[in-house]
């Protein structure tokens, strides 16, 4: 006779048995786990500042879309939505200029769901309004788990539609359309073969596409010097240029190391002129997105190199967070 399986019950807890206070805990929670919110949002995001002033309030969280490097803002609350915080997110919008407005509470009122989605419908795609139901959960004794779930989200289908007839765009170039075409196989192969390199979902339109590195003002890159030049790459890319030539240093410093367990050699780049800078991997140029016929080939490229990429420059912040000589600045994060 076959085993029954023993289960525990799946049990909901009031979010303020988890985070009592919303500035105290959950706030300061989601700042230290931003990767929560990513899945759900479906972005790689990084939250960098809690508390953040605008005028005469402070915004609950500020951070930025890693793939685009636009600003994302987050308003919180641990009740059900008001109108109090509803004009307090328009005005935090207006006073940071984000591509993306995030508001988390435990339940939405259905006028303010139907807010967000008139928000999302009548503003340009330069900037998105999604709500976030909060809550959490325990099997048995567990540790309290979060559990958040899109109760209202943009439509980029429709505003795409909506916003080339209201400007009367010209359409998208040939390059620009095989760029897209191309990231949307890639992310689909990075999904299934390494679901841990990224939560983003939408492909860029551009030569690039970035991915997190785990360190503030650091991520990797895939990338095209011309349609059929690819490259992978580590970027420094903080608005500090003593910063990022400090943490550049303390990376090649180690040339050595980091060429042998990649396997090949790596292309090391100051960027005179520049603020920022970046290590790199070169591919072959008979790769081209041009041809879609060529995309599993050029994809393969990508997921090969980047993974022996990130092994030895995930080995080498860890094994570095703590070192002695780098600058402080420099290895915050690294």
């Amino acid at each position: 006779m076959a085993t029954i399986p023993q289960l525990s019950r799946l049990s909901s807890l009031d979010v303020r048995e988890v985070w009592p206070h919303e500035a105290h805990h959950f706030t300061q929670w989601l700042l230290q786990n931003a990767d929560v919110l990513s899945d759900v949002l479906g972005m790689d995001l990084e939250l960098t500042q809690a508390e953040k002033p605008v005028g005469g309030f402070s915004l609950d969280l500020i951070g930025k879309d890693l793939q685009s490097g636009a600003t994302v803002i987050v308003e919180n609350q641990l009740a059900t939505t008001d109108h109090s915080h509803l004009g307090q997110l328009l005005t935090y919008a207006g006073g940071t200029d984000p591509s993306t407005v995030v508001w988390c509470a435990p339940a939405f009122r259905e006028e303010h769901r139907a807010a967000l989605d008139w928000l999302n419908e009548h503003t340009d795609e330069g900037i998105r309004f999604f709500g976030v139901e909060i809550s959490a959960v325990r099997i048995g004794d567990s540790a309290p788990a979060p559990l958040f779930r899109l109760v209202a989200n943009p439509n980029d289908w429709a505003k795409r539609v909506h916003s080339q007839k209201a400007a009367s765009q010209a359409s998208a170039s040939p390059r620009s359309e095989a760029y897209e075409a191309f990231w949307t196989y890639l992310l689909k192969r990075i999904h299934e073969e390494r679901p841990a390199w990224t939560s983003a979902r939408t492909p860029s339109r551009d030569s690039w596409m970035t991915l997190p590195f785990g360190a503030s003002e650091i991520w990797y890159a895939f990338a095209f010097a011309s349609p059929s030049r690819p490259r992978i790459e580590l970027y420094f890319g903080s608005p500090d240029a003593d910063r990022n030539e400090a943490a550049f240093k303390v990376f090649e410093s180690r040339r050595q190391d980091l060429e042998a367990g990649f396997g090949e050699p790596l292309d090391f780049q100051p960027l005179e002129g520049k603020k920022a800078s970046r290590i790199v991997a070169w591919g072959p140029t008979t790769h081209t997105i041009m041809d879609p016929a060529q995309h599993p080939q050029v994809a393969g490229w990508f997921i090969e190199t980047m993974t022996r990429f990130r092994q030895v420059t995930q080995a080498f912040k860890s094994a570095t967070a703590h070192q002695p000589t780098a600058a402080p600045l420099a290895t915050e994060g690294i």
